[in-house]
């Protein structure tokens, strides 16, 4: 709770939390704050609150997962890699939404072509079994003495046996090179639905192979979010029946994280879903 940058629902009645944790702002182009903006406050909180030879690593998501689903450029994490290579700074990758094929790369990072200290994993790891993890380097890695790190539930038969099920899915069903026609398939229809008149109006189309989300804004304003009809689209979208999830620092993102083992069939019914939720926002609005 510490690390994330967002207060509700995660921090709210909670707390303290650890001092030392700084955030700075994700790169967002379409919301004013380019990668310069991100670099400059990272440059400015080194000269203001905390020398960065004391920093222990920099955190980051290459893809946003709660955040927003903002992606963070190749140019943007080699810069950060670079940086924590100077002041001797662990470079942690938080994968734990973007990992095993969702983006079209066995991990985000690699469309950076860099190399992490340390990767955070879970969720598909183990196709909805419990089980998470942490890969990296083996100098950190090995660092602790035997027994330094535990847990109740670490390696758990069952789930370890899901992820290695996982794995040889991964590769038999060639999910990275599905997960970016998936990608190509939703955003382009996506975009058809944005074309209409009769739908919310939609602003920036993203993602990053199958990591997909579109905000909704009021009005003409595309620099105005609309959380409310966010939660609206969510709401008829379920009453339809499709699960739909929203996020962001504003709340008017609409993320699209279909399995990667789904069939198009599967995935151009929920489109149409999608697309009749939207007209049905809409007309509800006008009504209204």
């Amino acid at each position: 709770m510490g690390l994330t940058g967002k207060m509700t629902p995660y921090k709210n009645g909670f707390g303290p939390f650890p001092a030392d944790i700084f955030h700075i702002p994700f790169p967002m182009e379409n919301h004013g704050v380019s990668e310069d903006d991100s670099l400059a406050a990272l440059k400015s909180l080194f000269k203001i609150d905390v020398d960065p030879e004391r920093v222990a690593a920099i955190i980051i998501e290459p893809v946003q997962g709660e955040g927003g689903f903002y992606i963070a450029s190749p140019q943007f994490l080699q810069t950060l890699r670079a940086i924590c290579n100077v002041h001797g700074i662990i470079l942690i990758v938080d994968e734990i939404q973007t990992g095993f094929a969702r983006t079209g790369k066995t991990f985000a990072i690699e469309h950076a072509g860099i190399e992490p200290d340390l990767i955070t994993v879970a969720k598909s790891l183990a196709g909805g079994f419990p089980l998470s993890g942490v890969i990296g380097k083996s100098e950190i890695m090995d660092a602790p003495a035997p027994g330094g790190l535990g847990g109740t539930y670490g390696g758990s038969p069952i789930s370890c046996a899901a992820a290695l099920g996982v794995l040889d899915v991964l590769a038999a069903e060639n999910l990275n090179s599905k997960a970016n026609l998936i990608g190509e398939k939703i955003v382009t229809r996506l975009t058809t639905i944005a074309a209409r008149n009769d739908v919310p109006p939609i602003g920036e189309i993203r993602n990053l192979g199958a990591m997909i989300a579109f905000e909704l804004m009021t009005g003409t304003n595309s620099a105005k979010p609309d959380a409310h009809m966010a939660k609206t689209l969510c709401a008829t979208a379920a009453d339809n029946g499709l699960i739909l999830l929203s996020c962001g620092i504003y709340g008017n993102t609409i993320r699209i994280l279909v399995p990667l083992t789904a069939s198009f069939e599967i995935i151009e019914e929920g489109l149409d879903l999608l697309e009749a939720s939207l007209v049905q926002c809409a007309s509800s609005r006008v009504a209204a």
